[in-house]
């Protein structure tokens, strides 16, 4: 006996209990030739056509076709010791080979792998669903089957980042946002084939007021949120809502969404959904109750379908819909999980197509990344209209509201609110929150210099703090400007006006957490790193404003429109 032989009744008696063949009275047959010691050169191929070959075989297996059942399927487990296999044909009794079951390419229809070596495969016909990875540029959105190192839209390097996305199976065709919505929106609005054509401009803006077609924001808390906008809440349009956890972004779009309800521009309320995939609708009751909120026209929803939103929302015919959040919410049939990158594209895809049908405007809530981010990434900023940050300090009441994107208006403007008990409020006065308190001119309070930027269509004045410390091990720290920024200012006062800074630590902060990308503050962060070096306070009631050059010369663009006065440090 060969060494491979006597290998292989190793293996048949250490796995013995795997081929009982009590369980198949069948199987029986397949069994007996085990016992000739030359087994292993006959059995190579569980095809029946190929064990016909061999006599006793053949003849073991006509023999216990009689003692089956004829209506019973069965199922044969056969041993190959070549490649250590245990296989499994299924086929009908009392049939012969040709009606054996198979798989849909001739194959055996089951193969189970119970010992080392050899490859295994999948029972059945159908198709699970495979996963494929994609990647998707950060800063523009650019999809690409493959890591390039950089982006070949946008050419900018390291914003490539890896998703993976679940492509369905079984031969189904995939569900499109588009799709969805479209098939809602027809049972709201039957058109006709014929009045389904392309409009001349003029036809277009004929009759429309532009200053009666957005919906209109009132008191100071929508007088803040319509700068921002534009003007207002435009009909039709799709508007994402995003910042961190915390921030305040349900409790801004709830008081939106009672301020529309209510209907101070038409003359009577109008319903309004609030729909959540976070909470449940007594959850969102008591928020609305600490904030004072009592509209009988604002409905509250807590659905993540897609389908079943649209539907609902139908018997109201709302004049607002609101979602929290768009990484909650899903569509049936398409592949992934709710907040994936294919279900919040085509999630996003479907609310637009609903607005952009209904005149309906919607407003979407959307989580943030640690990265600061909305989650998608930038596909979903992409497809909506307008794109709003509600930013804040985690230790502080007040919160900035940015635009953008706004494609029905400027973005440059930024909304001032204070969180209070009663919900966010328009902060009046935005200086008086951007200015620590006023003290007097002493040597302790040196480095410190007012700002005069202007942010959108109005001028807000922030206070610089800049420290000059000698011998630390801290070269310098930047908070609320750019880096490059400073480290030009400082280049030009070492330069041109002869400071010798070169041996101190530099420290710079803008009060309120305020980002300053204006260069007009250029002059007053001079001022503060020459009021801490030099250890002179500046006094009250001065502010600065003019952006510096590297040859020293400062510029200052003044309210007339293009002269530029110019003068030196």
């Amino acid at each position: 006996m060969q060494a491979s032989e006597m290998r292989s009744l190793r293996t048949l008696y250490t796995h013995k209990h795997l081929l009982t063949p009590t369980s198949n009275p069948k199987s029986l047959a397949f069994f007996k030739p085990l016992q000739n010691p030359r087994f292993c050169r006959g059995i190579h191929s569980t095809n029946q056509r190929l064990l016909s070959q061999e006599p006793s075989l053949a003849s073991s297996s006509s023999s216990s076709e009689s003692e089956t059942s004829d209506t019973a399927p069965t199922v044969d487990n056969i041993y190959d010791p070549a490649t250590r296999w245990v296989r499994s044909s299924g086929r009908e009794a009392g049939a012969g080979p040709e009606n054996e079951a198979r798989s849909g390419n001739g194959e055996i229809f089951e193969e189970r792998r119970h010992f080392g070596g050899g490859r295994s495969s999948y029972t059945g016909s159908s198709k699970k669903g495979k996963k494929r990875g994609c990647w998707v540029c950060s800063n523009c959105g650019y999809t690409d089957g493959q890591w390039w190192g950089s982006c070949r839209s946008c050419r900018s390097a390291g914003t490539m980042k890896q998703f993976t996305v679940e492509e369905n199976g079984g031969g189904s065709e995939k569900v499109r946002g588009f799709e969805v919505s479209e098939n809602v929106v027809r049972t709201w609005l039957p058109q006709r084939a014929g009045e389904v054509r392309p409009l001349r401009l003029t036809d277009v803006n004929r009759g429309l007021n532009q200053l009666e077609w957005r919906i209109s924001l009132y008191g100071p808390f929508g007088e803040e949120i319509s700068r921002v906008l534009g003007g207002g809440l435009v009909p039709g349009s799709l508007i994402l809502v995003g910042g961190d956890p915390g921030v305040g972004k349900s409790t801004l779009l709830l008081q939106m969404a009672a301020m529309i309800a209510e209907g101070h521009d038409l003359g009577r309320s109008a319903p309004v959904v609030y729909v959540s995939g976070e909470e449940s609708v007594e959850q969102i009751g008591s928020r609305a109750d600490r904030l004072g909120i009592g509209t009988e026209e604002l409905y509250l929803y807590s659905s993540t379908d897609i389908e079943d939103i649209l539907e609902k929302i139908q018997v109201l015919a709302p004049r607002a819909l609101i979602v929290d959040s768009i990484q909650t919410v899903y569509l049936k049939g398409v592949a992934g999980s709710a907040g994936g990158l294919s279900q919040v594209k085509e999630c996003t895809s479907a609310l637009l197509r609903f607005a952009k049908k209904t005149n309906i405007p919607v407003l979407l809530i959307g989580h943030v990344t640690k990265s600061g981010e909305i989650a998608g990434p930038r596909v979903l900023e992409h497809i909506v209209d307008v794109v709003l940050y509600l930013e804040g300090e985690k230790h502080s009441t007040h919160r900035l509201l940015r635009s953008v994107k706004n494609r029905f208006g400027s973005t440059d403007e930024l909304g001032i609110f204070e969180m209070s008990q009663s919900g966010l409020e328009a902060v009046l006065n935005p200086s008086e929150i951007l200015l620590s308190e006023e003290h007097s001119e002493s040597e302790v309070m040196a480095g410190l210099a007012v700002a005069v930027v202007m942010d959108g269509s109005r001028t807000f004045l922030l206070e610089i703090q800049a420290l000059c410390l000698s011998s630390s091990t801290v070269s310098r720290q930047v908070n609320g400007i750019q880096g490059s920024r400073a480290d030009m200012i400082i280049s030009v006062l070492v330069k041109q006006a002869g400071l010798k800074l070169q041996e101190n630590a530099i420290f710079l902060n803008v009060v309120s957490g305020v980002t300053l990308t204006e260069t007009s503050g250029d002059l007053a962060i001079a001022a503060a790193i020459c009021s801490s070096f030099l250890e002179f306070p500046i006094p009250s009631g001065v502010a600065f404003i003019g952006e510096i050059g590297l040859g020293g010369e400062l510029r200052v663009n003044r309210e007339e429109g293009a002269h530029r006065g110019k003068a030196w440090i």
